[in-house]
């Protein structure tokens, strides 16, 4: 008869519990266990010593069971200022909600954090975090620098924005530079000389859609004056202050080149607040092509962004980077919606 101590065994020690013992997800256990540079030196050693501090082995065949479960990426929005938060930008949100649904299709959960800081410290100060498996940064801001270093050490990220010359990083973005040349051209092809573009040029969406509003000048021949191209956020009030400033100082405007729907819908509210009509007095173009856009007074012409492959290739692409695939950047095309606005005939 074997011999009966009274003593009791210790339960085993599972992967969630090292994961509450070190603050990270179950999936961060999981790479750090493998070694797997996603995940800092300082976490792989803290996560590596709680393993054996507590005899835990790293089972393979249950970690490549485990990896095929839920992951969480972050949809991170950095702001350009504490007034600016884009969210509030129907496209923003549009995007968001295709995000999301891509995200759920995947059987993956969705993480929302925003800033209003000038810099991307605070990006890696979350990565640092290790809340999520891969991170979707909304617009590159004014950063694309700092986003190109931060692409060297934290590989699972992809940014919704525009493609810019040496960038290191996965970019889902739409031809800006077509966008804002077919905008153009169609205001010049009804006549229109005297055109103002409304945008943040800062920004490399805007300045991409900046550029290819010079392009259709040039290619037609018409000079354009710097002292119409107003640099604003993407805020209502800022448009309607700038328009309202904008056909003070030239009463010879006869078109807008706008760098979002919500900045052209105040530019219109600012024209027919100052007695003038749209679009027989001054045309105004667009750009996202909100769900709004269509039920504007008048009907806004503008420039189609495809916000729902934008939120597939943002998760499909991430997805990928996971996995350890290449993840090459994708430019969606654009498309002119001819309404109201414009003065043209309508189009549905």
């Amino acid at each position: 008869m074997s011999e009966n101590t009274g003593r009791k065994m210790k339960p085993a020690v599972r992967m969630i519990d090292l994961a509450r013992m070190a603050g990270v997800s179950k999936s961060t256990v999981s790479r750090a266990l493998s070694d797997n540079p996603l995940v800092s030196k300082e976490t792989r050693e803290q996560i590596q010593a709680l393993a054996r501090e507590h005899n835990y082995r790293l089972n393979v065949s249950a970690r490549n069971f485990f990896l095929k479960e839920t992951l969480t990426i972050a949809v991170l929005i950095p702001t350009a200022n504490k007034t600016d938060w884009r969210i509030l930008d129907p496209f923003f949100l549009e995007l968001l909600g295709n995000i999301a649904d891509a995200l759920n299709d995947e059987g993956h959960e969705l993480l929302l954090a925003k800033t209003s800081s000038q810099s991307v410290n605070w990006i890696e100060d979350y990565i640092k975090g290790k809340r999520s498996d891969g991170v979707i940064l909304i617009g590159q801001g004014i950063e694309h620098e700092k986003i190109n270093e931060l692409s060297k050490s934290f590989a699972p990220l992809v940014v919704w924005g525009g493609a810019l010359a040496g960038q290191k990083y996965c970019t889902v973005g739409s031809d800006n530079i077509r966008g804002g040349r077919i905008a153009t051209e169609h205001l010049l092809s009804l006549g229109r000389r005297k055109l103002a573009f409304l945008g943040d040029k800062r920004l490399p969406e805007v300045a991409l859609r900046y550029e290819g509003f010079c392009q259709a000048h040039a290619e037609a021949g018409v000079a354009h004056d710097a002292s119409r191209e107003i640099d604003i956020p993407f805020t209502s009030e800022a448009a309607f202050d700038a328009t309202t400033a904008l056909l003070k100082s030239h009463a010879d405007l006869d078109g807008i080149i706008a760098s979002s729907d919500v900045i052209a819908m105040s530019a219109i509210r600012a024209i027919k607040q100052s007695g003038l009509s749209v679009p027989e007095d001054i045309s105004v173009v667009g750009y996202d092509d909100i769900m709004l856009s269509s039920h504007y007074n008048p009907e806004l012409t503008t420039i189609r962004q495809n916000c729902r492959e934008g939120g597939r290739y943002l998760v499909k692409r991430l997805l990928q980077i996971i996995a350890g695939e290449k993840a090459p950047s994708v430019l969606l095309p654009t498309e002119l919606v001819v309404r109201n606005s414009c003065g043209a005939k309508t189009a549905s």
